[in-house]
């Protein structure tokens, strides 16, 4: 059995663990196509907080207090930024995970693809299932927002981090998106898959940015496999983050039929076949999509298996 993921975010980390955990068990292989559109660079640096968020939590190295970051992190090189008024000071960077963007940023400086660096930091972290990014081109989350400076366009991760998303917001733009491709092996392994999963990740700016990469929703739509996804919200409340702020921004309702809705079925043109929602949300209707409900919390890797076993169950 082909298990493709597609994910983004501290949600769409743990939700692998229980993909990999369901994996090992059926003798599964699983390839994960995570989001990009939180890159950036900071500091002369290439950070990837979702891949590294990946990396970090199936290879046992997350903070599990934060959700993210390093385990037993320290701050001194942030200090001493931040002592020569080095900006942006808002986004940390731990010592540990310093190391990381070091070297990712020295390969891809020599001309290294990212699927290909991210690869070569696989090797380390041993994570159990394929790692690919959507694309390997330049492809960045802004927010257009509204504050005293006028009406202006910032990082996804300046929005998040440094405003909580507290901001006046109007919208969400994938910059980069339109001269994206998708990076080797993504298509392929869609094709090749005997289901495709959409975590419970956020839908706006996890998940989105993914589907925005030309060809890669074509890839998912068209192709032979059929689509699964889990809610990212329980009881009209998203399980962690700020994705009630992203789906107000465009309009959807914040709950298990909202981004059921927002996805859409595949047989009115949208996304999905099936759709997991949790107990709490069942009696949920999407037009064309088949709806069940499991347990949705991630208390363990136990209970994230079974989850995805309810998923696969749909079809």
């Amino acid at each position: 059995m082909r298990i493709v993921v597609l994910t983004g975010g501290i949600g769409g980390a743990r939700f692998l663990l229980g993909v990999r955990a369901y994996a090992r068990e059926v003798g599964a292989e699983v390839t994960a196509v995570v989001n990009v559109g939180d890159d950036l660079l900071l500091h002369g640096l290439r950070v990837c907080p979702d891949l590294d968020s990946v990396l970090y939590t199936l290879g046992g190295g997350a903070d599990p207090d934060r959700g993210w970051g390093r385990v037993g992190e320290t701050w001194t090189v942030k200090g001493e930024l931040a002592a020569y008024g080095a900006e942006p000071n808002w986004f940390g960077l731990g010592d540990k995970d310093l190391a990381t963007h070091l070297v990712r940023t020295t390969m891809l400086n020599a001309g290294y693809p990212l699927s290909q660096v991210t690869e070569a930091l696989a090797d380390r972290w041993q994570p159990g299932v394929r790692l690919l990014p959507a694309t390997d081109e330049r492809l960045e989350t802004h927010v257009v927002v509204e504050d005293e400076q006028g009406r202006r366009a910032i990082h996804f991760q300046e929005w998040w981090v440094r405003y909580r998303a507290d901001v006046p917001t109007h919208r969400f733009v994938f910059v980069g998106a339109e001269a994206a491709k998708p990076a080797p092996g993504v298509v392929e392994a869609i094709a090749g898959a005997d289901v495709v999963l959409v975590a419970p990740s956020n839908p706006v700016v996890s998940i989105a940015p993914v589907l925005a990469v030309p060809g890669l929703r074509d890839a998912v739509v068209d192709g032979p496999a059929p689509v699964v996804g889990v809610s990212p919200i329980i009881g009209g409340a998203p399980v962690r983050g700020m994705a009630d702020r992203c789906l107000a921004v465009v309009g959807v309702e914040c709950s298990a039929a909202g981004v059921g809705g927002l996805y859409g079925g595949r047989a009115g043109g949208g996304l999905l076949d099936g759709w997991l929602v949790a107990p709490e949300d069942e009696g949920t209707l999407v037009p064309d999509v088949v709806v069940r409900s499991a347990p949705l919390r991630m208390t363990d890797d136990a209970a994230t298996a079974a989850m995805v076993r309810a998923a696969l169950e749909l079809m």
